[in-house]
């Protein structure tokens, strides 16, 4: 073994409500991932600070209008919500709720990489966390500002007749975000209970409670309120996991803007059997760890694409890991193997703007700063038809194609900010400003989107090249500076997207080659 050091946050980039155990030497950390497809992302750690992705839960969650983007609000801001990850007995278990479904899905396998079979189990648990105790019942603890705990059958299906069933936790009424995010443990006999809450005017909060036994009072309070670069949002929500070596950590999150919501390491220690969180109430800028596999290579969290690949036995192709479709994809309408080396993307209905579209392929944006590039053909663009790199949200921007009387026009595009609150899940269906268009001479073209996530800033600006049959070329910015934000209509950090939306007719195909992703600008 071997003592890595990490400087926070551990991954700038958008893996919020983080949940981490350990398998011997193995850490894996579930994240929410929302309207996202494939959903559920596991990743995999040697030492708490590096992370790849070991694997989805489920290709696709339910099969409703909305999940597939047919009803013409989707589910934004909504889907997979907070999931519990459990090891037991040799089953690896994931527990989350959907809030478009309301649902609670309970998905087990005996490898992390899967298959995953799904269950469900009765009722509606808002973020929460399974144990298992040493006598061999299951609880499961959940709820907002007034925190809950039940026993569930054997069979994981629904509540145990005549079970416990109590109240473990209240909030105060003068929070604005009352305890929830529960994670829930039992260490050296003792339960402990983990939440985040928020005062007004005050930072995401981290508290615990303990007690003897789960029909004893449980005490306790906030243990971690620290802001961390400025940012004046806390770091907040997340359990806690233990090393080889007895030492123990909490990967909670903080809000980083519009890049999303972003994992924090921060150590704990132990006083009088109560953890004490931080160093000297701080979550600090520098954590050490030591690695069980110090030489590990691992993947990283964002790719290139040429967009060769080889179906499998079935005739199913999985893309790299990175990427996910922007709610249940159409897969007849997209395909990486009719043209090698080139994902093909086919309009199948009229949309009114972006976020209408199906079958965007998206990858998340990494900070502080970023970049994405892609080779566009519009050859079988039809008029009215916009294809492109965008940086997905719910105030986007994006550089397309666009066929218009036959011309092929290049246009940068953008989303403002819409007047009062934009609540949970509520999708803008007016078209975005155009705020730039000039004609093109060939029908093939490469476009950049670069991303400042950098405090402060939350911006995405857009640049173009035609291609010159091979010749170089310097990138020309189409357009203004777009300002990103990070709101509660979409509820993710910024992304990526490659996209294709019709406003006239269907039918026609946009052509992707060479998507290339930079970290280093």
């Amino acid at each position: 073994m071997g003592q890595v050091t990490g400087i926070n946050p551990l991954l700038y980039t958008d893996y919020p409500d983080p949940d981490v155990i350990r398998v011997e030497d193995t850490y894996y950390m579930v994240s929410t991932t929302m309207h996202f497809m494939p959903g559920g992302v596991i990743l995999r750690s040697y030492d708490l600070i590096h992370w790849e992705i070991a694997s989805y839960v489920y290709d696709v969650l339910e099969d409703t209008p909305g999940q597939r983007l047919a009803d013409e609000k989707g589910v934004y801001g909504k889907g997979m919500w907070a999931a519990t990850i459990r090891y037991h007995k040799g089953t690896f278990y994931v527990c989350f709720v959907a809030n478009d479904t309301g649902k609670t899905y309970l998905y087990t396998a005996k490898d992390i990489a899967g298959p995953w079979k799904k269950s469900y189990i009765e009722g509606f648990y808002h973020d929460n966390s399974l144990l298992f105790d040493d006598d061999g019942k299951v609880y499961i603890a959940y709820g907002n500002r007034s925190i809950y705990i039940t026993e569930l059958n054997e069979e994981l299906t629904a509540p145990k007749e005549g079970g416990l069933h109590r109240l473990a936790v209240k909030d105060t009424d003068e929070m604005m975000l009352g305890y929830e995010g529960a994670h829930f443990y039992k260490i050296n006999g003792k339960y402990y209970l983990f939440f985040i809450h928020w005062a007004r005017g005050g930072l995401r909060t981290e508290a615990c409670f303990r007690a003897d036994s789960l029909t004893g009072e449980f005490t306790g309070g906030d243990v971690l309120s620290s802001d961390l670069d400025g940012r004046r949002s806390g770091v907040a929500q997340g359990g806690i996991v233990d090393t080889p070596e007895g030492d123990w950590y909490s990967i909670l999150f903080q809000d980083h803007g519009a890049v999303g919501r972003i994992p924090i390491l921060v150590p704990v220690t132990w006083e009088k059997e109560f953890p004490v969180f931080g160093e000297d109430g701080v979550a600090p800028k520098e954590v050490s760890v030591f690695s069980t596999r110090p030489e590990y290579v691992y993947e990283p969290l964002w790719c290139d694409d040429d967009f060769t690949y080889t179906p499998d036995a079935s005739g199913k192709v999985t893309l790299k890991t990175p990427w996910q479709w922007n709610h249940m994809p159409e897969n007849d309408l997209w395909s990486v193997t009719e043209q090698p080396g080139t994902l093909r993307i086919r309009s199948g209905k009229l949309s009114k703007n972006l976020v209408h579209a199906t079958n965007t392929l998206t990858q998340r944006t990494i900070g502080p700063q970023c970049g994405a590039e892609v080779t566009l053909c519009g050859r079988e663009l039809k008029d009215g038809d916009f294809a492109g790199l965008c940086t997905l949200q719910g105030d986007y921007g994006f550089i397309a194609l666009t066929r218009e009387a036959g011309q092929m026009f290049l246009v940068m595009a953008e989303k403002m900010p819409a007047e009062g609150y934009a609540g949970m899940g509520s999708v803008d269906t007016e078209p975005a400003k155009l705020v730039a268009k000039v004609p093109v001479r060939k029908d093939t073209v490469t476009l950049r989107a670069v991303c400042d996530f950098s405090l402060g800033a939350d911006t995405a600006e857009f640049f173009f090249k035609e291609d010159s049959e091979g010749n170089a070329s310097e990138f020309v910015k189409l357009g203004d500076t777009h300002k990103l934000f990070f709101k509660l209509d979409h509820f993710v950090g910024c992304r990526f997207g490659l996209f294709l939306f019709s406003t006239k007719e269907t039918g026609g195909v946009a052509e992707f080659t060479k998507f290339r992703y930079r970290t280093e600008l």
